[in-house]
């Protein structure tokens, strides 16, 4: 392909894309106003983590098909691939949207295509993006054309997922729907999907709401398995042999940049129709207090006052470096609440990006009376129970993930205990209660 590709934000989605074009021989320019970003990609450096990027960003810019700035350039196709946050009181936060659209409108040349990637509200092209567009003095629709195709790709499998997963184009005109097709047929195994704009952005927002109100559902059967002797790892697993069930699983929170704040967007544009998702929303974004809380009273139980909680993880889920909304943030706030000593440890966080946060696991549990595991990293899941030193002869473990092995810690002389499960109950120190 001989067209110039401009892409706006270079974060977590964005370079992905950015040198996934450009590996398929398209000339990239990347943008952003993140000065330290723009000049460690400049250096072949990344300061983010995904499976196979910096091998693909080391070939984009050797073969001379990557560039990068904090300012856009003139080019046939444009991607924005901004985030699209919440506010405090949970709206949509539109203003890097906007943004990014009227930095490249002084580069717009009659031809152009803009294509949105961020997930965002039903309606942000049509009344965030094309009201900054129309200053171009372009005729949308004849002289510029504009499409919304949302990613859909998890961290860690981000090269794999672009490549073979479906996409969804919705586009201003029919027109500009086919040129985004088009140009994703670079490297797309998948099947494209032609619709509206509007549409393209519910779809997307519906996708992740749909995770959301799943994984509401299996927090609450997770409460409830624990006042009923169930496990309900092990329940939910046995339901999921049905063909027509498929259950998601329970945690201390949920995060991300998608899942975590998506469903607001649909409260936001219909509060009266939208009660199960504000509902849903709310039960997730009450675990960290609810793991918080059952931490406190686990530790209460076995007459430890005002202990030290050493977190294994801060990355919103496992093998990612991705805080976000991170539920673990979250619950540790909740621990400080209840004047809790926490410290913290995240293998993929090579950086101190957070007040708890040790440089190593060693610092983290040495003098811990409880190990909290809130994210699913195969570290931790391949952690030897038998050489993590703590304070206590007898530690106790709250596994938020499902993701140690029972055995092998309470054979390490470890209290075991794991969210959601009411049935399998380590026994305390002598005298104390069992709960």
């Amino acid at each position: 392909m001989d067209k110039k590709l401009c892409v706006i934000g270079l974060g977590y989605i964005g370079l992905p894309t950015a040198v996934m074009f450009a590996n398929s021989g398209v000339q990239v320019h990347g943008v952003d106003i993140n000065e330290r970003a723009v000049s460690l990609i400049s250096n072949k450096q990344l300061h983010i983590e995904e499976n196979g990027l910096q091998e693909r960003l080391e070939r984009a810019i050797d073969e001379g098909k990557f560039t990068v700035s904090t300012q856009p350039v003139e080019a046939d196709v444009y991607i924005v691939a901004v985030p699209s946050p919440i506010n405090p009181d949970n709206t949509a936060n539109l203003e890097y949207i906007r943004q990014a659209t009227a930095s490249i409108v002084p580069f717009l040349k009659k031809g152009a295509l803009v294509i949105l990637e961020s997930t965002v509200p039903p309606k942000t092209v049509e009344n965030i993006m094309l009201p900054e567009l129309r200053q171009s003095n372009l005729i949308l629709g004849e002289e510029l054309f504009v499409a919304h195709s949302p990613e859909r790709v998890i961290p860690g499998k981000i090269f794999e997922e672009l490549i073979n997963n479906d996409r969804i184009v919705g586009g201003i005109t029919p027109e500009s729907a086919e040129m985004t097709k088009e140009l994703y047929q670079t490297f797309v195994q998948g099947e494209i999907h032609l619709t509206d704009a509007t549409t393209a952005e519910l779809v997307k927002v519906m996708e992740n709401t749909y995770r959301d109100v799943n994984i509401a559902f299996a927090n609450e059967l997770a409460k409830i398995a624990e006042s009923i002797d169930v496990d309900i790892w092990e329940a939910i697993r046995f339901a999921n042999f049905h063909p027509r069930v498929n259950i998601h699983t329970p945690g201390p929170g949920v995060g991300g940049h998608c899942i975590a704040v998506d469903p607001w967007f649909l409260v936001e544009l219909n509060p009266e129709e939208s009660k199960i998702i504000k509902k849903s929303r709310l039960t997730n974004d009450g675990m960290p207090e609810f793991t918080a809380q059952k931490a406190h009273k686990l530790m209460k139980e076995h007459g430890i006052e005002n202990g030290r909680v050493a977190v294994l993880g801060l990355a919103f889920k496992g093998d990612v470096d991705d805080m976000r909304e991170s539920p673990s943030t979250k619950v540790i706030e909740e621990l400080q609440k209840l004047d809790i000593d926490v410290v913290s440890f995240d293998p993929h966080i090579k950086q101190l990006q957070h007040p708890t946060q040790t440089i190593t696991l060693e610092e983290a549990t040495s003098q811990a009376d409880l190990i909290l595991l809130t994210t699913d990293h195969t570290e931790f899941k391949a952690l030897n129970p038998q050489t993590v030193q703590t304070k206590s002869p007898k530690p106790l473990v709250f596994d938020t993930k499902n993701a140690l092995d029972r055995d092998k810690w309470e054979q390490a002389g470890f209290d075991f205990f794991k969210l959601g499960d009411g049935k399998n109950k380590s026994i305390p120190a002598k005298g104390l209660p069992i709960i």
